[in-house]
């Protein structure tokens, strides 16, 4: 009887203790990333609609006083020419209107060395201006959103905010279980001037947008400076990342993809292949490639996603290049006839146009469309206009689809101005939430101090939450080394105590 008694005595020591434990946890975690929340949610919440914040602070450059009627514009060769009259280099992208009452843009490197986008009219050729590439508005948010502007060690602050963003969600749901309470669970108790006020909507709020937040936060990680390019390696050198099209037996050039296309986040280190090369034998070794996505610029958009398993054995078939002999029996197609060869293929509208390097180049285009369906990458051999490689989102594997997926509804693409509206409200929910935290941790903390949560009965508790968060932290190493620093600060607070 003693010892039930005892066992029943220990149970509400052990819950408390644990609460307290992930408490103080979800408080260190608060107050690492929530700033960094605030800033992700209102620099991303602003990117979600980048299309219709260029097209209205660009709309001189983006949009013509007069609709041509589909079909009705110049050849695209004089649009190129026309932009390189304006500003003399080496085009490198072309991006066709991609309905009536749209711009074309094209890429040119100049002799100094830049690459500016040149806006042109397609049924006039008058040159509407120019951007530096990757110049719009909407571009300048994203490089704020990722923080790519300060340089890699703040992007590695990015990528340790996402992963305790996850930890923040997981202890918040924990401490927010009713646990026989009403108040603070689905309702809002108290004034604004009142602390459980703050408290309790710090709570609701974290019910409604935790997940999402979640969400945001894994789904963004592909992009991170260290464990986005190492899931890159990993799901490529698996087989499951770019799609099987860049492995065929096709020799391959030393020039990226996304060196001047969009493309999906699984080709973003892919190269391009080599046009009249000799080919391959049946049996051969795999070609070489690697995927990364950057985003357009001209009609600029977003640009990533993940990777994929093998394609169709007749699409290998017909990837093989032209013969040797090509290069120096054909003259190489002009853009015209290279545009023709492309909309045969039935590329969606908006794909853009890369120009061959040199003699052994190719045509690239991407079509990185707001539906997943119409990714697609096709290289043209330059001589023949034959398609060297043809791949898109029906040939990813499923991991790699799963991953499109969710950067596709990250950047609010996939399901449209619902997407979009959904995103944002949650991106309003994550900086309110940011707030009510920060506001009630304000009123609880005691003067010159920093309200640290209690430590819990049984410290064995307070282990048990870190041993779960190490956990996480070696499949996030930024995680994991942050976690270290926290329990140094904590062992010193502790001590100083």
């Amino acid at each position: 009887m003693a010892f039930m008694t005892r066992a029943a005595e220990a149970s509400p020591l052990r819950a408390a203790s644990l609460y307290r434990a992930v408490w103080r946890w979800h408080f260190y975690a608060g107050l690492l990333v929530l700033p960094f929340l605030a800033w992700l949610a209102v620099t991303g919440g602003a990117y979600l609609f980048q299309r219709e914040i260029d097209g209205w602070y660009h709309r001189d450059l983006l949009r013509v006083p007069v609709a041509a009627p589909a079909g009705a514009g110049l050849p695209h060769g004089a649009v190129v020419a026309a932009a390189l009259a304006a500003q003399p280099g080496q085009w490198f992208r072309y991006t066709p209107a991609e309905a009536p009452g749209e711009s074309a843009s094209v890429g040119i490197a100049t002799a100094g060395g830049e690459r500016v986008a040149v806006y042109v009219d397609p049924a006039t050729a008058r040159v509407l201006g120019q951007l530096p590439e990757r110049g719009t508005l909407a571009w300048q948010i994203r490089r704020l959103h990722s923080l790519k502007v300060i340089g890699p060690v703040a992007r590695g602050l990015i990528e340790m905010a996402a992963g305790w963003a996850v930890v923040l969600v997981a202890t918040g749901l924990y401490l927010w279980w009713p646990r026989g309470r009403r108040g603070g669970v689905v309702t809002v108790r108290g004034r604004p001037s009142e602390r459980v006020f703050w408290r309790d909507l710090h709570a609701v709020l974290g019910l409604g947008v935790g997940l999402v937040l979640a969400f945001l936060a894994v789904t963004g990680l592909p992009w991170s400076v260290f464990l986005g390019a190492q899931v890159n390696a990993w799901a490529n050198g698996s087989h499951w990342g770019y799609p099987s099209g860049v492995r065929v037996q096709v020799p391959m050039s030393a020039v990226p993809v996304a060196d001047t296309l969009a493309v999906p986040w699984s080709l973003q280190q892919a190269r391009v292949p080599a046009a009249g090369a000799a080919q391959a034998p049946a049996d051969g070794h795999e070609g070489h490639g690697a995927g990364h996505g950057g985003g357009h610029d001209g009609h600029e958009g977003h640009g990533p996603s993940p990777a994929a398993t093998a394609a169709p054995a007749q699409a290998q078939a017909q990837a093989m290049p032209s013969s040797p002999a090509t290069a120096g029996t054909r003259p190489p197609l002009d853009l015209d006839a290279a545009m023709a060869a492309f909309g045969r293929l039935g590329l969606a509208p908006g794909f853009s146009v890369a120009a061959p390097q040199g003699p052994g180049g190719v045509y690239t285009a991407s079509a990185y469309p707001s539906a997943l369906e119409g990714q697609r990458v096709v290289h043209l051999d330059q001589y023949t206009g034959r398609p060297l490689i043809d791949m898109g989102y029906a040939d990813y594997g499923p991991v790699a689809k799963g991953l499109e997926w969710g950067i596709n509804v990250h950047l609010g693409q996939q399901y449209g101005v619902a997407n979009q509206i959904v995103l944002a409200v949650a991106c309003a929910g994550i900086v309110l939430l940011s707030v009510a935290g920060a506001v009630a941790w304000w009123k609880r903390r005691p003067a010159g101090g920093l309200g640290v949560p209690p430590l819990p009965a049984q410290p064995r508790a307070l282990w048990w939450v870190v041993a779960i968060i190490a956990a996480a932290g070696v499949a996030m190493p930024l995680l994991g080394l942050s976690l270290l620093c926290m329990l140094a600060l904590d062992a010193l607070g502790q001590g100083a105590a």
